[in-house]
């Protein structure tokens, strides 16, 4: 299966945004550094931060998982960074070359735990 892991990046208030874009940079950083240290499991970087309007962003990770146990890594990752940069995730799958999510985590949706958002997967 095929997942995703995206910093949410819409529906966010002003201040929220601007701290987004703040920490832009950093935040593309450690995701890069997540894909290439994991380039042997087909980790594949998100980066669509072009546009003005955050909102617009698409800004994580996809990855072929599967067993439960290959969600720890991301999520771990994605729960730091939220916690670090205030800022919340969404995980899902892609099939056919849409996402779909299925869990909301991080600074206002609490931690993500890797077992549950397996089960959300069917995993």
């Amino acid at each position: 299966m095929l997942i995703y892991l995206l910093i949410a990046c819409d529906r966010l208030e002003d201040k929220q945004e601007k701290k987004l874009r703040q920490n832009l940079p950093e935040l593309q950083v450690a995701l890069q550094a997540y894909v290439e240290s994991n380039a042997a499991h087909d980790v594949t970087l998100i980066n669509e931060c072009e546009s003005d309007d955050c909102e617009d962003w698409q800004l994580g990770i996809s990855q072929p998982v599967s067993k439960k146990i290959h969600l720890n890594p991301p999520v771990d990752l994605f729960n730091r960074l939220a916690e670090q940069h205030g800022i919340d995730c969404e995980v899902g799958y892609i099939e056919d070359g849409v996402r779909e999510p299925v869990s909301y985590f991080g600074k206002y949706e609490g931690k993500g735990e890797a077992f549950l958002i397996a089960e959300y997967l069917a995993l």
